[in-house]
């Protein structure tokens, strides 16, 4: 079964960064596009960010662009997102997974919280 496990998160002050990761098992992960979602407080899942399987080519929300990186290390089965300039908005739990299609099982998730 995939594994997917997500660390990294915190609470941190409005303006703050965080840098996540999810390190990925019992999959060909260099070969997967992986991307970071988020779920806030009763919303909707949505995509924050995508990677192609080998790094060359990302895909960001709009509401993250300029502030989020998503970046991978296919030796280390591992995918990051570095988050700065962080605002009260960012407030989720975090998930990591393959895209489009996500896998069925999701990880645990990491929570960031942002305080204004």
């Amino acid at each position: 079964q995939v594994q997917l496990v997500e660390s990294g998160g915190g609470l941190v002050q409005a303006g703050d960064s965080l840098r996540l990761s999810c390190a990925a098992s019992r999959f060909t992960f260099s070969s997967t596009v992986m991307s970071w979602y988020r779920q806030a407080p009763g919303k909707e899942r949505e995509l924050v960010a995508a990677i192609a399987s080998n790094g060359g080519k990302t895909n960001y929300a709009d509401s993250v662009k300029g502030r989020f990186t998503i970046s991978r290390d296919n030796a280390k089965n591992t995918v990051y997102l570095q988050m700065n300039s962080l605002k009260p908005e960012d407030t989720a739990v975090y998930y990591c997974n393959k895209w489009p299609i996500p896998f069925a099982s999701w990880g645990q998730g990491t929570q960031v919280t942002v305080s204004s």
